[in-house]
């Protein structure tokens, strides 16, 4: 076994980096990219000095343990942007509160919007097309709305 950790070189560990990197796009978790990292990190150091192979192992576990914290701090900045915009992927959210003009009219609750590109079924009271209308509360793909 010494042996065997006795031969680890430079391209050694480019090709583990790459063989780790590689498995994470067949099983994407995020957690592999960081181990190929670091691996690939060792690669880069040992073309530049020389290091034992038990050094090159010391630096393989010093990178993989750094790189956990480097992760958390990274995803907690993604998950920043999803509070800067609040709405991203909830569309009907986005449009309570905002005023619209009926394309059909509200018959027995029922009518429609058009909004941008799409056409909204609309709940409320009735009311004539050309109405204006303010949506105040979003449910999926039906808006309910009030007479503004």
């Amino acid at each position: 076994m010494t042996e065997m950790f006795a031969t680890l070189g430079t391209w050694n560990w480019l090709i583990f980096a790459v063989a780790l990197m590689a498995l994470e796009l067949l099983a994407p978790g995020v957690f592999l990219f960081w181990l190929g990292l670091a691996a690939l990190l060792v690669g880069l150091l040992s073309f530049a000095i020389n290091p034992s192979w038990q050094m090159q192992i010391l630096m393989f576990a010093i990178f993989a343990a750094a790189a956990v914290p480097l992760w958390r701090r990274m995803a907690r900045n993604n998950s920043a942007v999803s509070k800067s915009n609040p709405f991203l992927n909830k569309r009907a959210d986005a449009l309570v509160g905002r005023v619209f003009t009926l394309e059909k009219p509200i018959i027995d609750g029922s009518g429609t919007v058009r909004i941008d590109d799409t056409i909204w079924r609309v709940a409320g009271p009735d009311a004539p097309a050309g109405s204006r209308v303010r949506v105040v509360q979003a449910d999926g793909a039906s808006l309910t709305v009030a007479a503004v």
